[in-house]
């Protein structure tokens, strides 16, 4: 189990349930999910985007379960995937009977749109039975009429109630396998109904802003919602819903649990400085080729990239690896110390080898390994550089004195 990051809240507490080998909740680390957005009935299509989803740090994939084909296709990709697939169910639940058929570890279902309880009873008697949990999927765009005029409008009570009611229909059956989400396109209100949710009941919860939209917008409010309630302590497994390849939901999400300290990691995290007076690359173009690079070879490390040598090892010293321009070279260091001086047309090809030295061989190796004349030379280029362009590299003092002494002339 990940504890807790210590900066955040403390985790809420709730009961755990297993999709496939994948737990959730129950102090279970944060899982992350997408959705596929092939035709499920396209077999080899569905599974190679399902490989693609594993890959970029998905542990649980949903696909829609809308038609017989769909899930013929399920009862294929199910024994093939490399995560646990959940079944996407709206309005059929004969399509959510079909998909515990053909072997899912979830189902999804929809209280706005799968309304008969009777159906919805049936369904849960069966996971029941085969021992597969349901995630309720409450949304906002598709709450019941009843409850929408009940409180006028979607509001984080009727979101609540309409979770609420679901329970109670499972709970007729004795099911209680279940996690839920009460997702909206609307932050605030998402936010909102996930904190009287997480006060409500103690089941897993599922986050996620639903329609959030194409990037980079859609990333912003996804990442508002679901980043909001994590540090809240509020949260066991997370999907970014974005109008984009899938592969980007399941990176955003990896990546964010990372971030928050929730997940070991297992990407690449870049870091780069926004550039000054003193830089003497284009650190832009520097860092997008050291990206590129290093995303193809997936090393779970901490990359910096800096503009310039006077400052940048120390600021970047917590990252696992880094680079630092200065008077046409590159300044390799680890943990904040230079190991290596290399030409600066050289600085992304030598990065990446060492990044890649560092992962097979531990840091404590490659430091033994470290050039003994680098930090000396990195320290000749500091000073070259302080004294050329100065510690002041945006020249704030000489602007600071002008403004002064123009407002000194306007107002006498």
């Amino acid at each position: 189990m990940i504890r807790s990051n210590p900066a955040l809240a403390e985790r809420r507490s709730t009961r755990q349930i297993k999709v496939g080998n994948v737990p959730v909740g129950g102090g279970a680390p944060v899982s992350v999910q997408s959705m596929t957005t092939t035709k499920t009935a396209d077999v080899e299509g569905t599974l190679a985007q399902i490989y693609a989803l594993k890959a970029a740090g998905a542990d649980i994939v949903r696909c829609t379960c809308n038609e017989q084909a769909a899930a013929e296709g399920l009862a294929q990709i199910v024994p093939r995937s490399p995560v646990p697939i959940v079944a996407d169910i709206h309005f059929h639940y004969e399509m959510a009977l079909a998909a515990l058929e053909a072997g899912v570890s979830c189902l999804r279902l929809n209280p706005g749109n799968l309304r008969k309880p009777e159906e919805i009873k049936l369904v849960a008697s069966e996971a029941k039975d085969r021992g597969v949990p349901i995630r309720i999927g409450v949304n906002a765009g598709s709450l019941h009429p009843d409850l929408y005029k009940k409180h006028g409008g979607a509001t984080p009570e009727a979101l609540v109630e309409s979770a609420q009611m679901e329970l109670a229909y499972f709970s007729e059956v004795g099911f209680d396998d279940v996690k839920i989400s009460v997702k909206a396109s609307n932050v605030p209100l998402m936010i909102g109904a996930y904190r009287l949710l997480s006060e409500t009941v103690d089941f897993p919860l599922h986050l996620g802003v639903t329609e959030a939209g194409p990037p980079p917008a859609g990333l912003v409010k996804a990442t508002a919602g679901i980043a909001t309630l994590l540090s809240e302590g509020i949260g066991d497994t997370i999907r970014y819903s974005l109008t984009a390849d899938p592969v980007e939901e399941a990176r955003a999400g990896r990546q964010l649990v990372e971030a928050l300290g929730l997940r070991e990691r297992q990407s690449l995290d870049l870091v780069a400085c926004p550039s000054c007076g003193r830089a003497e690359v284009d650190v832009i173009k520097v860092a997008k080729a050291a990206q590129e690079a290093l995303e193809k070879l997936n090393l779970p490390i901490q990359v910096a990239v800096m503009g310039c040598v006077v400052n940048g090892p120390g600021e970047a010293r917590e990252a696992d690896i880094g680079i630092a321009a200065g008077r046409h070279k590159g300044h390799l260091f680890i943990k904040g110390k230079i190991v290596r001086v290399v030409p600066e047309d050289e600085m992304v090809e030598a990065l990446v080898a060492e990044a890649e030295a560092l992962v097979r061989e531990g840091t404590e190796e490659r430091l033994k390994k470290a050039d003994a004349a680098a930090e000396a030379e990195a320290e000749a280029d500091r000073k070259a550089l302080l004294e050329d362009k100065g510690i002041d590299a945006n020249h704030t003092s000489e602007k600071i004195e002008k403004i002064r002494r123009k407002l000194e002339a306007a107002s006498d």
